[in-house]
């Protein structure tokens, strides 16, 4: 064989081989690949990360109907995100963070649920035999700010295309003595901004995760365990931590802690991105952060702002003692968009955070003063 027939089959390899995953910022554009960036990749069968890209997880996360989610970050070389006690970190130019929504396969062709795995399982990849992937959510930290990407997975599960104006998929979940068809609703960009655009003065996007409390917590990966805020710092990526004192939010399933806690944590990272001081519902005087005050702020005994639909005809936020007739409890339970809340991110109801906050709400002391 000759050098050049050589040369032509090792450029043909070549040219049919994946293209070598690294890491990318694109300051500019909307991409139309997910492969452009070069963070997550399918090889082999397998949705892989590039190197350098983190995975980690919260220690209570949004309900996304069910689905799994295998979060990431990742920054440019030198440059770390600076720690803040209780907002999210201050990232520099160039960082950027994914966020791959999943399901278990079930064996009938629907789906299962994904929220309940750990990052054990994530971390090192997802093996797609078992796995349905329906988007990944780019957050990219540009010069003028944070803008998102949503991009949808193809049937084949090899690739996910931009789709600016979100998408509909329909899909079937299984879950133990219950199916339910639904549409899991892919946002658009601009409503990304329903839930990123924490700061509704500045009308500037920002991560919701990304949190001292909601990171502060040991994991396990690759066989090793540590705390997700050390591995950040000790990469790299994270500077001004403090040592101790920090604020950690507890897991909403961990059964040994507080049940004031667990349901504050669930409202804190669910509701708590616009029902803030500085959020898009500010104006309905709803607070649901994990250290706003117990009182009126918070919805105890609180009348609803406005009237409508979204009160299910009830009369105060949180009736103490009576979860069956609190508005927190109608609209988080509800699907019906003109009064379910959260209104984004979800077609489905959390039945167990619905439950936890039943509990918490009925064992509050009755009656309004």
């Amino acid at each position: 064989m000759t050098r050049l027939a050589v040369l032509l089959i090792a450029l043909s390899l070549a040219a049919c081989s994946p293209r070598a995953l690294e890491p990318r910022f694109i300051a500019e554009g909307a991409p139309e690949r997910l492969a452009d960036w070069g963070m997550v990749a399918v090889r082999d069968g397998r949705l892989v990360l590039a190197g350098g890209v983190q995975p980690y997880e919260l220690n209570t996360p949004l309900f996304t109907d069910y689905a799994g989610k295998l979060r990431t970050v990742w920054m440019p070389a030198g440059q770390p995100a600076s720690w803040l006690p209780d907002e999210a970190f201050d990232f520099p130019v160039g960082a950027v963070v994914t966020k791959t929504f999943f399901y278990r396969k079930a064996v009938d062709g629907t789906v299962s649920p994904a929220d309940d795995m750990p990052l054990s399982q994530t971390g090192d990849g997802l093996d797609l035999t078992k796995i349905h992937l329906v988007e990944t959510r780019i957050l990219v930290r540009r010069k003028d700010g944070w803008v998102a990407f949503p991009y949808v997975w193809n049937d084949a599960q090899t690739a996910a295309t931009l789709k600016r104006t979100g998408a509909p998929i329909p899909l079937t979940l299984t879950r133990p003595g219950r199916t339910d068809r639904f549409v899991y609703q892919v946002p658009n960009v601009n409503q990304c901004a329903g839930c990123h655009g924490t700061d509704h003065a500045a009308k500037a996007l920002q991560p919701i995760g990304l949190k001292s409390r909601h990171l502060d917590r040991e994991v396990t990966l690759a066989g090793a365990r540590f705390n997700q805020l050390d591995r950040l710092v000790s990469i790299g990526y994270l500077r001004g931590v403090l040592a101790g004192g920090r604020k950690r939010a507890p897991d909403w399933r961990d059964e040994t802690a507080p049940v004031d806690a667990r349901a504050r944590a669930w409202l804190d990272i669910n509701c708590s991105h616009c029902h803030s001081v500085k959020g898009p519902a500010d104006t309905s005087g709803l607070y649901l952060e994990a250290d706003d005050p117990v009182g009126p702020s918070l919805g105890l005994c609180k009348p609803p702002i406005a009237a409508g639909q979204g009160t299910g005809g009830f009369s105060q936020g949180i009736a103490p003692g009576d979860p069956d007739r609190s508005i927190l409890i109608f609209r988080t339970g509800s699907t019906d968009p003109g009064a379910m809340m959260p209104e984004l991110g979800r077609s489905l109801a959390h039945a167990e955070g619905l439950a936890l906050l039943r509990r918490w709400i009925a064992a509050m002391p009755p009656g309004c003063r």
